[in-house]
């Protein structure tokens, strides 16, 4: 019994020795990396105190401060930032839908910022700027080496003044000059109309407002139609969304689903990790979905895009989206500033990320060019006495009198709906197709 008491005594002693050996070498490194922490701050500090007293002019120590807490963030990845109290003021004014400004969306790409999207209906989408754009310069002044912030700073002016901003496009072998006219940026969420029948939710932003008029636009068109007995389908258009907040494209996603996750987000530490789920209830009873996407769609629009794809619930036509699968946290600081962090990356329900890959649509359909000039067109052979005129339009023809006239209005009504489906691939050619798919589902559905 003593030899078995000393061999666990041992053995015992033996961990002691063992787990002290190892832990030394740990808490060694560990202070050993704290004190080259502690180092470098006295070091940013010695640089902070020369700068201060020896600059060739004298500086604000504020803006001083601010500019190395920003060059801390912006150095992490295009999306972190601080915000002083007069971005963050603004922040929470444009989250709510309403601002000054031009009406992009931008991020920062080589040096240069880039358009993510115009915002519909904006001074920026009217004067024809468009999403993958480079902006350059502003007023004649280059962005380059500018953060993205200081950038947009030098896009803000007074409501009503010009601004030229010189811009750089795919497919265009000289940068151009855009001359905008800021105004004030009042952002309808969600535009409710129908086209062929169809109902199309065009969602322009994620901001406190999405939900609510996605809601009552639908209800609004469903109720014009006469119900959902006369509704083929729903078209989601998110093209050149930008994003926005998260809890809204949570909302938009679990309109249309009864049930499955969401989105899930996952941070460095695996336990800070959240899932959102679908709760039961679909505002469209079930009726067959197309989802547009685009390169300017981003962010929240490609949570939705994703989560919809994912769950078979909608088809998504269009092109790749923008990519952005990161989730911004912003955090209040003293002084009334907040900081715009980095602090996850957002999966679709089967586990994608998304990140620099963008959603890939299942069925792929560029917007075509600008229609071409009718000179360039191909030559119609038909003779021109005879171009837009038809057997009923020659003098004497035949009456066609073996139709009643219901029939021949159903003749004339189907052929005015063919003129404005015509009409709408002209314009929008993207949406025209959605809108085929869509009455593809359709009838696949009522066939079953």
């Amino acid at each position: 019994m003593k030899k078995f008491l000393m061999a666990a005594a041992a053995g015992t002693l033996a961990g002691i020795v063992v787990t002290t050996q190892v832990a030394a070498p740990l808490l060694a490194q560990e202070a050993a990396k704290n004190t080259d922490v502690y180092e470098q701050l006295d070091l940013f500090g010695d640089i902070f105190e020369r700068i201060r007293s020896n600059y060739v002019e004298e500086v604000d120590e504020g803006e001083l401060i601010e500019a190395a807490i920003n060059g801390m963030l912006t150095s992490l990845d295009p999306h972190s930032s601080y915000l002083s109290p007069q971005d963050a003021k603004d922040m929470r004014v444009q989250t709510r839908g309403e601002f000054g400004g031009l009406g992009i969306e931008v991020t920062q790409e080589d040096g240069f910022v880039k358009v993510v999207s115009p915002i519909d209906g904006t001074p920026a989408d009217n004067a024809g700027v468009e999403a993958g754009d480079f902006i350059t310069h502003v007023d004649g002044e280059s962005v380059l080496g500018l953060t993205l912030d200081e950038a947009v700073e030098m896009m803000r002016g007074p409501v009503g003044s010009e601004i030229v901003i010189t811009v750089v496009r795919e497919g265009r072998d000289e940068p151009f000059d855009v001359s905008i006219i800021r105004d004030t940026i009042k952002l309808t969420a969600v535009r409710a109309r129908t086209e062929q029948e169809a109902v199309v939710l065009r969602v322009t932003t994620f901001n406190d407002q999405t939900f609510k008029n996605l809601e009552n636009g639908l209800a609004e068109q469903v109720e014009e139609a006469g119900g959902w007995e006369n509704v083929p389908g729903i078209v989601v258009d998110l093209r050149n969304n930008p994003g926005g907040l998260l809890t809204q494209a949570i909302k938009v996603a679990d309109a249309f689903l009864e049930k499955g996750e969401i989105v899930s987000t996952r941070g460095r530490n695996l336990q800070d990790g959240e899932r959102f789920n679908a709760t039961a209830g679909d505002l469209t009873n079930g009726k067959p979905m197309v989802v547009l996407i685009n390169g300017g769609s981003a962010s929240a629009s490609e949570i939705v895009a994703g989560a919809l794809q994912d769950h078979r619930r909608a088809i998504v036509v269009g092109t790749k989206s923008f990519g952005k699968g990161s989730v911004q946290t912003v955090m209040p600081l003293r002084g009334d500033g907040a900081m715009r962090l980095t602090t996850a990356r957002y999966y679709t329900p089967s586990g994608r990320s998304i990140q620099a890959l963008g959603i890939s649509p299942d069925i792929v359909v560029p917007q075509p060019a600008t229609r071409p000039e009718a000179e360039d067109e191909e030559e119609d052979d038909t003779p021109s006495s005879l171009r837009g005129r038809f057997e009923a339009d020659l003098r004497g023809s035949l009456d066609n009198d073996s139709l009643s006239e219901d029939e021949v209005r159903q003749i004339k009504e189907d052929r005015e709906k063919a003129e404005k489906a015509a009409k709408l691939r002209e314009e929008d050619y993207q949406l025209a197709y959605a809108i085929d798919v869509l009455r593809g589902l359709s009838a696949l559905e009522q066939a079953k």
